[in-house]
């Protein structure tokens, strides 16, 4: 025993002995002397020239080191320099193999990256060429997976350190072949009793810029951090940052963001939450309150998100980015959002979905599939003004909406642009959609619409409009349609249905034009192909059926122009003057065929006081031309006016009124009358007036024989008998 206890002392003995050497080399030593053997390995070594200027010091307790001022150069430029670098570690936690360092510094940092034109970086050339390539390591044994035991009495990372700090810190990055430069400057960082299992506060400074475009970014950022034992479990607390934007994209003005709030991460549990976390920039803030649980690409989402009300023209201003020009200029100064977050593994669900825009709401919900990315949204809105959020009309279209009241405004010609595909047909397949959409009240393009429902889906190119149904002036619309675009040539068909729609507070609303009065019902049946606009139309096939019970022409006087054809059968002059601007009518209906650019009119009637309107004409789509051929039948009397009396010469007579022009042109003067038709009226009349005369002869001529060949009694009878029976 004795022996023994000899033994252990002499071993302490030794180890005491080394320590004391440890620390007599350490107060005897000076690291200095040994600068130049030190910059010359590095010199040997590598391409780098070490310029070891400050002070090298060390010491014991605690085991530490510190440097000032060591600058590494790359041919002559500066690669990467430091003031101060210090480094303490408590010298007997090493020994306890629990690490813990009192202090790491590092102060003034400047490390200078650069790439030439041909695309290689600087740091590739710090090893000299030639340098031997190691050997490639055989690859290890795969360690055995410990046993369950084992893995519990396995100890976990201990470290701790009492202070980290990092000040005046910056990386340059330039990159020649591309002209771009990254520079990271005025970075600091501060955190102090870092420990694992416990929280620890965490400051970090710095200053971001880019060169192309311009681009600043000057942040603080400062939160309270954890990580447990097992390095698993993550969770960032109090966190509090603003960062402050500049540059070309804010042309000169500073947008200032921020975040906050509380993250929490469990990477064994596959869970992570945010709490709290409140983005914002400039005027726009957004917070949301998020549990996710999975992090593969079925993950499962619970909580809630919003976006307080915002000014999205303040918020436009304030980065610097122009206008938005509208109609009106009050609209985008009242928006905000708010929705539920939640669904299955997979699928992410908007629920209680509010979005407020200006003085319009909408509520309902939405979902979106992470796997097929499937989209499906049911909104319901009170109203909504279009109108007050399309751009205002530019100087060419008021001048163009002037002269429409007046003189034609010159037309510019236009250069002819190459046509191109209308649709993105591979993208069309790839959607999955199933959207419904309602609104209480539309106004677009001045016409105001209400009970609006409207249903789309989509399924492998296959797009359906399900349902379009609203009610508009009085009457209802109800449509839909087909666009199969599973083939490389799009498939269209259209189905409408308008019933007792008022024409003309439609019409003056949409396009303040007085035309026609009156309750339309139009069904609408067309088929085409293509993903061009000639294709749409050179392709178009179908069929448009109108009707109106009861109407009115507002800005042509039929009347007025079949009066002025029979004053001239009449040899006499109209004396009417107040003829007034339109025309009533009953039960006016055609047919349409479309093939193509040309709509084919083959049956248009309508009732007139008077007179019957019958008609047949073409529109030319491509040219924008209307040619009507219209005949106003007199069937009665129609006017007051004693120069437009309906004589037996008259009566059965047709007036010719031609439509024919542009639609731009004013609609008060397409239609006319048919001076060169008329003559064939005349014609008529004349020999229906010749006809007569020559009866009446025959009948005078027949009378006077009678009346010689039979006097006396009973000859009044004689005659009547035979006249009757002649049927004169």
């Amino acid at each position: 025993m004795k022996a023994v206890r000899y033994i252990l002392l002499a071993l302490l003995g030794l180890v005491v002995l080394a320590v004391i050497a440890i620390g007599v080399a350490f107060f005897v030593i000076d690291p200095n002397a040994y600068k130049p053997q030190i910059e010359k390995v590095v010199e040997d070594q590598t391409n780098l020239d070490l310029n070891l200027a400050g002070d090298i010091s060390w010491s014991l307790i605690p085991l530490g080191l510190e440097i000032n001022e060591v600058e590494a150069t790359l041919d002559n430029e500066r690669f990467v320099a430091l003031e101060l670098l210090v480094a303490e570690v408590n010298f007997w936690s090493l020994l306890a193999m629990s690490p813990q360092v009192n202090t790491f510094v590092l102060e003034g940092l400047d490390a200078r990256l650069q790439v030439a034109k041909d695309g290689t970086g600087n740091w590739t050339r710090i090893m000299p060429e030639g340098t031997p390539a190691e050997a490639p390591a055989q690859p290890a044994e795969p360690a055995p997976e410990p046993a369950p035991e084992e893995a519990a009495a396995q100890t976990p990372l201990a470290f701790e350190v009492e202070e980290v700090r990092i000040s005046n810190a910056q990386v340059h990055y330039d990159d020649m072949s591309t002209g771009q430069s990254v520079v990271l400057e005025d970075f600091t960082l501060t955190a102090s009793d870092i420990a694992l299992g416990q929280s620890f506060p965490l400051n970090v400074g710095f200053r971001f810029a880019t060169g192309q475009p311009e681009f600043n970014v000057v942040a603080d950022i400062s939160a309270s951090l954890s990580a447990n034992e097992a390095l698993d479990t993550f969770a960032v607390s109090g966190l509090d940052s603003s960062f402050d934007l500049s540059g070309e994209p804010f042309t000169g003005k500073t947008v200032q963001a921020g975040l906050t709030g509380s993250i929490n991460a469990n990477l064994n549990d596959e869970t992570a939450s945010l709490q709290n976390l409140e983005a914002s920039l400039a005027n726009l803030t957004l917070t949301t309150n998020l549990e996710v649980a999975g992090f593969g690409d079925q993950p499962k989402l619970s909580g809630s998100l919003s976006i307080a009300e915002f000014s999205l023209r303040q918020l436009l201003d304030s980065m610097g980015q122009p206008a938005i020009e509208t109609a009106d200029p009050d609209v985008l100064k009242a928006l905000a959002f708010s929705t539920d977050i939640g669904g299955p593994a997979g699928t992410v669900e908007l629920s209680n979905l509010n979005l407020k825009v200006d003085d319009s709401s909408f509520t309902g919900g939405a979902s979106y599939g992470l796997a097929k990315g499937a989209i499906a949204l049911n909104l319901q809105g009170d109203k909504f003004n279009a109108d007050r959020y399309l751009p205002p009309a530019s100087e060419e279209e008021a001048a163009a909406e002037t002269a429409g009241n007046g003189e034609q405004a010159p037309q510019q010609p236009a250069g002819e642009t190459a046509e191109t595909d209308l649709l993105p047909l591979e993208t069309l397949r790839d959607l999955a959609l199933n959207i419904n959409l309602g609104l209480g009240e539309l106004i677009v393009s001045n016409l105001t619409i209400t009970e609006l429902k409207n249903r789309v889906t989509a399924d492998a190119g296959l797009i359906k409009l399900n349902e379009f149904s609203a009610k508009l002036y009085d009457g209802s619309i109800n449509a839909n349609a087909t666009l199969d675009a599973r083939s490389d040539n799009p498939k269209w068909s259209v189905s409408k249905n308008i019933t007792n729609v008022q024409t003309l507070p439609l019409l003056t609303d949409l396009a303040e034009v007085e035309l026609l009065a009156g309750g339309a019902n139009i069904n609408t049946n067309v088929t085409t192909q293509g993903n061009r606009m000639s294709a749409l139309r050179g392709n178009a096939d179908g069929e448009i059926n109108f009707n109106l019970a009861e109407g009115q022409f507002t800005r042509m006087n039929l009347t007025r122009m079949a009066c002025q054809g029979i004053a001239l059968v009449n040899g006499e002059s109209l004396t009417t003057t107040d003829w007034g601007t339109g025309t009533p009518f009953n039960d006016m209906k055609g047919t349409m065929k479309i093939d193509g650019n040309m709509l084919d009119n083959t049956e248009l009637v309508a009732a007139l006081a008077g007179m019957k309107l019958e008609g047949a004409g073409t529109v030319n789509l491509t040219s924008e031309m209307l040619d009507y051929q219209i005949g106003l039948r007199v069937v009665g009397e129609i006017h007051r006016d004693e120069a437009c009396r309906v004589t037996e010469y008259v009566k059965g007579a047709v007036i010719p009124v031609e439509c024919k022009g542009n639609f731009a042109d004013d609609p008060a003067g397409l239609c006319s009358f048919d001076g060169s038709r008329f003559r064939d009226t005349l014609k008529d009349m004349a020999a229906k007036a010749a006809k007569s005369k020559a009866k009446e002869e025959v009948n005078k001529a027949v009378e006077e024989k009678l009346d010689k060949a039979l006097e006396g009694k009973g000859g009044e009878q004689v005659k009547d008998a035979l006249k009757g029976l002649f049927g004169r």
